[in-house]
């Protein structure tokens, strides 16, 4: 008796797409989010260089406003995930978007440091919420055998964003007492994209499935089956779920701790830690750094708009070799760089030693962040995927309050060459957590 094969599921049937014009348009769509999110945290550190002599701030001024956006960011991370999980990837995207937009916006009115830290924070809680979750909802769109590479090129989108900032850093801050205000205005952008995320981006089929929202999640599924040019009409007997199906959505978060999951868990919390401590401790106080060390201030912004384009080939780079070697293998390699390039970069006091190790701490940070969010999401299973990723990304948010606020003090203790030397120590812990991870190259999320 000949058997009958069971219908593919949905989630099967997205896996076995090619990469379409859908998968095109939501890369690009979660992207621009992304680059926007990447040009506010990367204004940053030029308003600060900038704010120094205007406002007269101290060290302990400074290190704060450095700070307070990523202590949004740690909360917004950890709750904007448990608000994905709840209430969907695409609405919460949506709404971090236009929380931290009109913050970004509102700073340029700032009249003092008192107001710009709370407006600064603000900005942190929709930065830090959607970062996890832009990565999760494209992950689960993307085809198994190449969703590390589709990641990697949504991370990219970081790069595009922050060499926004140097430029505007660069063009902008520079040329007015105000210019740290018109800088800070362009991120009312954000928030009027939000408009078009909410309404141009697919919600994700694997959270349509557990809130029951069959219908929802199958025409989800077929748009993107009709993007690769599979007819309707070869779809209408596929899996229909019984109405029985009952899917709670509510998992508590000390299921990250469970025996399947602690060790990823942990090798991701570590990992995350150790890249947020060097990547922002580094690239927040390069500009100042530079002028502390005797750069003008064009100077310094023009250097660091060239160190800054070192993070597209990074991208680049991680994006072709992370299908062909492995998220960790890349991970591991892209980390170990970093380690070299710090050290090199502290030691160096020539302008183009500072230039070729700052290039090459671009590039290969930058590579490392693609393949650790590339890893991240797919490490945890459907019901727990956001919650999981904006738990790793607020635990190293930690690293990213703390590092900022710890430079200048250790700076003038220690100088360039011991403080980027501990970034080079924070770059093995980032290390010894990604030898702990999973390899899960080509894998099902299912899986």
């Amino acid at each position: 008796m000949a058997s009958t094969a069971a219908p593919p599921t949905r989630t099967e049937r997205l896996d076995r797409l090619p990469f379409t014009g859908a998968h095109r348009r939501l890369v690009g769509g979660a992207g621009i989010g992304w680059a926007l999110d990447a040009m506010d945290v990367g204004i940053v550190s030029f308003v600060l260089a900038a704010l120094a002599k205007q406002w007269a701030l101290g060290t302990g001024q400074l290190s704060w406003l450095a700070s307070i956006g990523f202590v949004g960011m740690a909360l917004g991370a950890a709750f904007g995930g448990l608000l994905a999980d709840r209430f969907g990837r695409r609405s919460v995207f949506a709404l971090t978007l236009l929380v931290y937009g009109v913050a970004t916006g509102a700073s340029a009115l700032a009249g003092g440091i008192a107001v710009l830290l709370v407006l600064r924070f603000i900005v942190g809680l929709g930065l830090g919420a959607e970062l996890p979750v832009a990565s999760t909802l494209v992950s689960e769109y993307a085809p198994a055998r190449i969703r590390g590479r589709v990641i990697v090129i949504l991370e990219s989108f970081w790069a595009v964003g922050w060499i926004a900032a140097a430029l505007i850093g660069y063009l902008v801050v520079p040329q007015s007492a105000d210019g740290w205000r018109w800088a800070f205005a362009v991120g009312l952008l954000p928030a009027i994209y939000a408009l078009f995320v909410r309404r141009g981006l697919p919600e994700s089929v694997r959270f349509l499935e557990r809130r029951n929202r069959h219908a929802e999640a199958e025409e989800a599924v077929r748009r993107f089956e009709r993007s690769a040019g599979v007819d309707d009409s070869t779809t209408d007997d596929r899996e229909q779920p019984p109405a029985a199906v009952r899917a709670d959505p509510r998992v508590p978060i000390k299921a990250l701790w469970t025996a399947g999951l602690r060790r990823r868990t942990i090798a991701l919390w570590l990992t995350w830690f150790g890249v947020n401590f060097a990547y922002y401790g580094a690239f927040t106080w390069i500009p100042t750094l530079l002028v502390a060390g005797g750069f003008p201030m064009v100077k310094s912004f023009q250097y660091t708009l060239i160190i800054t384009l070192a993070q597209l080939p990074g991208y680049a780079a991680a994006a072709y070799l992370i299908e062909k070697w492995g998220r960790r293998p890349v991970l591991i390699t892209f980390l170990a760089g970093s380690a070299l390039s710090a050290v090199a970069f502290g030691l160096s006091d020539q302008p183009a030693l500072i230039l070729a190790s700052g290039i090459a701490l671009s590039f290969f940070n930058l590579g490392a962040w693609g393949a650790l969010y590339a890893v991240t999401p797919e490490s945890y299973p459907t019901a727990l995927r956001a919650t999981g990723a904006g738990s790793a990304t607020a635990f190293g948010r930690i690293a990213s309050i703390l590092a900022p606020l710890l430079v200048l003090p250790l700076h003038d203790v220690i100088g360039t060459p011991g403080v980027f030397g501990i970034f080079a120590v924070a770059f093995a812990v980032a290390m010894a957590g990604a030898a702990l991870l999973t390899e899960l190259k080509g894998r099902r999320l299912e899986d």
